[in-house]
């Protein structure tokens, strides 16, 4: 059965997003802020100010106009920036379908109120019907159709393995969960850990550092998910050790590269300057250090990158407390 679905955002993500959809056997429709990019698609099937040297299908199709993008269907696939989510709901909800089902690729934690972005679709619009697909999915591969994994996650195992079969394709492997809690934290908490990985890379640090970042970044977020009542087992699968894997291993993930230039110039100016696109560990760190406080959880290593990002840590000093934090006997949930 062929499903109409909209992607929500015309950058790289949601325009990979759109190529496996309709790898899927969708019939797929990209909407799109910019004129130019959506013209570009439509005639050349090309996006280069986000994929450059990547040819789209020729049966994507791509519009700008709000009315056309959710008149196409009542499945929705969102892939904005995060900060930008509540917004932009705000600005679509009369034009949403009743029946609407909605797809969050979306890995970040609202700031001003600490909310998930299902949570914050859920109160926007009033449907029941929301999901999300996470994983270690860095668009410059998966655009190219190399192998990859994901998690499809929603409060229904019947909706977990509907958005499970609406992103299926040969190359695309994709698991159901019905703990999208522990998804979203994961897939939020992920993006703070790169970061450290990447400040850890830039202050000239090898393996080693790398590997107890990565470690005991997962212990954090396979607390803060216990404390919150979904399975810290989450943490040890695609959304949690797998999404931590790509995104602190390599040089194309956002937050590793971000972090990089931050830790070699201990300069958010700088880094801002030089890394033009959105990173979501940058805007997450404080608010998920906030979630953390409110259940009573140790972050040590996500403290540490929100105390360097807001500027009232340099990168050595930040480094320098968490060595001199007292060590407990390792345990994966404690």
């Amino acid at each position: 059965m062929t499903n109409r679905v909209t992607v929500f955002g015309a950058g790289a993500w949601g325009s990979t997003m759109a190529q496996v959809l309709h790898d899927a056997g969708n019939d797929v429709l990209l909407w799109g802020r910019s004129d130019e990019v959506v013209a570009e698609i439509n005639t050349s099937h090309t996006n280069k100010k986000y994929l450059d040297g990547h040819t789209l299908p020729a049966e994507l199709r791509a519009t700008s106009d709000l009315a056309q993008a959710f008149s196409h269907t009542h499945i929705y696939v969102l892939a904005i920036p995060a900060q930008q989510l509540r917004q932009m709901l705000a600005e679509w909800k009369p034009l949403v379908a009743p029946e609407a089902v909605v797809v969050s690729t979306l890995k970040g934690i609202e700031i001003s109120t600490q909310m998930r972005m299902t949570e914050i679709i859920e109160e926007m619009w009033g449907t029941s019907k929301v999901g999300v697909i996470t994983g270690p999915n860095l668009a410059d591969e998966l655009v190219l159709r190399q192998p990859a994994g994901a998690v499809a996650a929603a409060p229904t195992q019947e909706l977990a393995d509907f958005i499970r079969d609406l992103f299926r394709t040969p190359y695309y492997r994709t698991y159901t969960s019905t703990d999208v809690m522990g998804c979203e934290l994961a897939g939020a908490i992920k993006s703070v850990i790169a970061l450290s990985v990447g400040i850890s890379i830039g202050m000239g640090f090898g393996e080693n550092t790398q590997a107890m970042l990565i470690t005991r970044g997962l212990n954090e977020v396979a607390r803060l998910c216990a404390a919150h009542g979904s399975d810290p087992l989450t943490a040890a699968g695609l959304a949690g050790m797998g999404d931590l894997v790509a995104s602190c291993g390599s040089p194309l993930s956002r937050n590793r590269t971000f972090g990089e230039v931050l830790g070699r110039t201990g300069s958010m100016e700088i880094t801002r300057q030089q890394v033009a696109k959105t990173v979501e560990g940058v805007a997450s760190a404080g608010a998920v250090v906030e979630i953390a406080h409110r259940v009573g959880v140790e972050v040590p290593v996500i403290e540490s990158v929100a105390d360097i990002v807001n500027g009232s840590l340099t990168p050595e000093a930040a480094l320098q407390r968490l060595m001199e934090i007292t060590t407990k006997a390792e345990n994966f949930i404690r």
